[in-house]
């Protein structure tokens, strides 16, 4: 791990009593963690947006599967896209629908368009893509 540094900050009393609500709520110990994974938040979210970076995450998703031809167009997408997906978790929720999780790695703009593609499908009722980093540039 890279040596801590200590900086102060200036901050308006009302915003850090909000703050330390949300530590108390997110069961942070200290601040410190809590600005620690803030940053690394940012700094994930900054990954996201660079489409040569390469980013891991899941694609979930619920949908009809009597809708016709759905399964198929979705089996089509995941056969196009095989070198993007590491593995797929299907679990049937009741009669009519199913939900569909895949573990995805690959170039952020690569991962956003196979999370398009599936969303847009006719029968998809919900779908999340859910991107994080490989951790490769975090300390």
């Amino acid at each position: 791990m890279s040596e801590l540094v200590r900086f102060g900050v200036s901050i308006p009393e009302s915003l850090l009593k909000r703050f330390d609500e949300y530590l108390a709520r997110k069961h942070y110990r200290n601040r410190s963690e809590a600005i620690r994974d803030l940053i690394r938040e940012k700094l994930v979210e900054e990954e996201w947006r660079e489409s040569q970076t390469e980013v891991v995450g899941t694609i979930t998703y619920v949908y009809d599967h009597h809708k016709r031809e759905l399964t198929d167009r979705l089996v089509d997408i995941q056969h196009d896209h095989y070198a993007r997906i590491i593995s797929t978790q299907h679990v049937h929720l009741d009669h009519d629908h199913c939900l569909e999780v895949i573990i995805v790695r690959g170039e952020a703009g690569a991962v956003r368009d196979l999370a398009d593609r599936i969303r847009a499908l006719k029968g998809i009722l919900h779908c999340s893509l859910s991107m994080t980093t490989t951790g490769k540039t975090l300390a």
